[in-house]
């Protein structure tokens, strides 16, 4: 018997571009994970970024800290975008931003660099 009322649940709407850098973190898992802190000025629609910070626990953090050129380039960002999660998975490292909705979809060409920077330091450490 098949339910009259079912629940909306199933797909939504919703994608996530990640970027794969090959660099196995090995027992050093730590070292890799770091998320973007911002520091936003104003409210809603007309919030903006004016300051990057990384908030993790090794050695990645630091040097993504240290790179001020990167950390101004993040900031001209959206908030949406300049929100940036740093991840080890088994053999790879992984660079992702939040969920986006099918028309938000989109990988701008310096939203490209601001990520093959971050590459850069990942596979320097």
């Amino acid at each position: 018997m098949q339910d009259p009322n079912p629940l909306p649940w199933g797909a939504e709407n919703r994608f996530q571009a990640h970027f794969i850098v090959k660099k196995n973190p090995g027992r050093a898992v730590a070292n890799f994970l770091a998320r973007t802190k911002l520091t936003t000025q104003g409210h809603f629609a007309k919030k903006t970024v004016t300051k990057v910070e990384w908030n993790g626990s090794g050695s990645l953090a630091e040097r993504l800290n240290e790179d001020t050129e990167l950390n101004e380039m993040i900031a001209k960002q959206t908030v949406k975008d300049a929100t940036i999660f740093v991840e080890p998975t088994e053999d790879v490292v992984r660079i992702r931003n939040q969920w986006k909705n099918h028309l938000d979809f989109g990988i701008s060409e310096e939203l490209f660099w601001i990520y093959d920077r971050i590459a850069g330091h990942i596979k320097q450490v």
